[in-house]
């Protein structure tokens, strides 16, 4: 009776034909399937269309569990073998209250033994089978892996045996701990991280990942092994284990399916204990040339053609892990001879390259980005990278640099292309400084790509929409999880770009004290394209999601909005929508 009314949901919200419906009701009485399973097979719906309508006719909460953060404590009180039976988990946990995530939540049978696995009241919510299989996989896959490391020993037994093995060469490869650290370091290489983070708490331990430039929670090893951890990843790293009171780097390689990876180690001491960083550097990502970035045919020749200057300051912007460096090193790479001199000071020098002087800032030592300037512009260089620029004296002697016959490079925070030129006023360089050596400033993100293999119509919550600015009746995709992209969804990343080139009225603005909204809006009427604008292109082509866009471009969920509505007269949603290029 209740599958039944689902079935007439359907028709009455136009998602189902009453003719198909029928033939899918007469299949179910011979087979003896579930509706829905039936519905989903012959693709007549998406399994968020009939998540949505069975919450509906439940009566039950419906939630999207890509967009939830869940407590390791939740996780924790529930074994992943119940989680894989019944295709479930927990996401929320007051009291003796549990809340549980079902694909099947009408399964009676796994009610109970979740009642009585956990000793709660079990609160039932419904999630799509996509979405509870994916987070299974997010928050259990190191977890599993942990006991299975570490075992069921008592934790004080954990903290003894790993001193004792500690102080035993021959032992120590055989340590749980030393087990524990390499399984995590293995699973981030082969996840795609770019940064482990082991933080310290008042009474646990975290292990998070920085995936696609989002953090990710991965595990919660027991407290009593985190000075061991801690200490395993020092003693790796040469660093000095007794010293727990000031910051400290370091380094160390690890070998992961056959390919040696570059790790750099930066410690914290906080008031919970040493925080600790790893930045992992996969040599595999970086040997990629301009060609390979994704960009248009125009933007590359126009790209190719600033990085061939002989003299002038090239600006990028970003935030962290927005792929600067892979643009950097790809464009220094491409100007790169035996003919020229390029020398980059960095922080960390994060891959080495071929013919290139590279220097590496330490700052206890005296060597900050300043000092290595002035000391580079005595080595008689042609092109000189700066990692970043991060103070008023770096970025003046970059600005004197460009002005003086050298090609300079470097990075930048801020917003938006436009935002890049005018924070080097803020910083403290001469307006008239900067409108004579800057060249061109490019801002970029970076996007997850949908997976091919897996890809569906779906519809938005039209709050997003709107503030995306988009007509509510655009037709959207995303990937739903398959075997070829681990059920994540998503199969690699790609780059938005907005590239600001300097002409003579940008110039004027620029001398003048110009903001950088009227910048922007003049580089608009020029033909710029936004980061949006780029974004908006790969979303119509089916690359991205429409959750994927804002989030990137719009950081305080507003600034989508306001793109889009400033789009160009010759740039239209229909227009975009023709434009089905994987480029920028």
């Amino acid at each position: 009776m209740a599958i039944k009314k689902i079935g007439e949901l359907l028709v009455e919200k136009g998602i189902l034909e009453e003719e198909a419906l029928q033939q899918c009701l007469t299949e179910q009485q011979k087979s003896g399937q579930k509706l829905g399973d039936i519905l989903l097979g012959r693709k007549l719906i998406t399994e968020d269309q009939l998540v949505e309508v069975m919450a509906q006719r439940l009566k039950m909460p419906k939630i999207t569990l890509e967009s939830l953060i869940i407590d390791p404590h939740v996780i924790k009180s529930l074994p992943v073998e119940l989680a894989r039976r019944y295709t479930l988990i927990p996401v929320f946990r007051i009291g003796k209250t549990l809340t549980v995530a079902m694909a099947d939540p009408l399964n009676i049978i796994a009610i109970d033994e979740l009642a009585y696995t956990t000793g709660c009241e079990i609160r039932r919510a419904i999630a799509t089978e996509r979405g509870i299989k994916n987070a299974i996989e997010r928050y259990y896959s190191v977890q599993e892996r942990l006991k299975s490391v570490i075992g069921d020993m008592p934790e004080k037994a954990i903290e003894k045996t790993a001193t004792q093995n500690a102080a035993n060469n021959e032992e120590q490869n055989e340590a749980p701990v030393v087990q524990l650290v390499q399984l995590i370091i293995t699973k981030a290489v082969r996840d795609g991280a770019s940064d482990i983070h082991v933080e310290p708490s008042s009474d646990t331990l975290r292990i998070r990942y920085r995936i696609h430039g989002r953090m990710r929670e991965e595990a919660e090893p027991p407290k009593s092994l985190q000075a061991e951890i801690t200490s395993r990843i020092k003693i790796a790293s040469n660093l000095d284990v007794s010293e727990k009171r000031i910051p400290q780097d370091g380094r160390f390689s690890f070998e992961v399916d056959n390919v040696v990876i570059d790790l750099r180690i930066s410690t914290l001491p906080t008031i919970h204990g040493e925080k600790v960083v790893i930045r992992i550097l996969d040599p595999r990502k970086i040997r990629i040339g301009l060609s390979q970035l994704g960009l248009t045919e125009k933007f590359l020749e126009n790209w190719q053609e600033l990085i061939h200057s002989t003299e002038g300051l090239v600006l990028i912007s970003g935030p962290t892990s927005s792929g600067k460096t892979t643009t950097l090193y790809a464009s220094l790479q491409e100007i790169n001879s035996i003919e020229k001199n390029i020398i980059t000071v960095e922080d960390p020098v994060e891959y080495s390259l071929p013919l290139i002087n590279q220097v590496q800032t330490n700052d206890r030592a005296g060597l900050t980005f300043a000092s290595c300037l002035r000391s580079i512009l005595r080595q008689n260089p042609d092109i000189i990278m700066i990692g970043e620029i991060r103070d008023d004296e770096t970025a003046t002697m970059a600005v004197r640099a460009a002005l003086t016959g050298h090609l300079v490079f470097s990075t930048l925070h801020a917003n938006d292309s436009a935002g890049s030129v005018t924070r080097l006023a803020d910083i403290g360089v001469a307006s008239f400084l900067v409108a004579s050596s800057l060249k061109g400033a490019l801002a970029q993100r970076l996007v997850r790509l949908n997976c091919p293999d897996c890809l569906e119509n779906y519809k938005p919550p039209e709050a997003i929409i709107t503030i995306a600015g988009f007509p509510v009746d655009t037709v959207f995709q995303r990937s739903s999880g398959c075997a070829k992209c681990e059920m994540t969804g998503y199969s690699g990343m790609s780059a938005l770009y907005e590239f600001l080139p300097i002409d003579n009225t940008i110039r004027e603005m620029i001398a003048k004290s110009e903001s950088d909204a009227i910048i922007k809006a003049y580089a608009r009427s020029m033909g710029m394209e936004t980061l949006f604008e780029a974004g908006a292109k790969k979303l119509l082509a089916g690359e991205i999601t429409l959750e994927e866009l804002i989030q990137v471009t719009s950081p305080d969920r507003s600034e989508a909005n306001h793109e889009h509505k400033r789009l160009p007269s010759d740039i239209s949603i229909n227009s975009l929508s023709q434009t089905h290029s994987t480029g920028i």
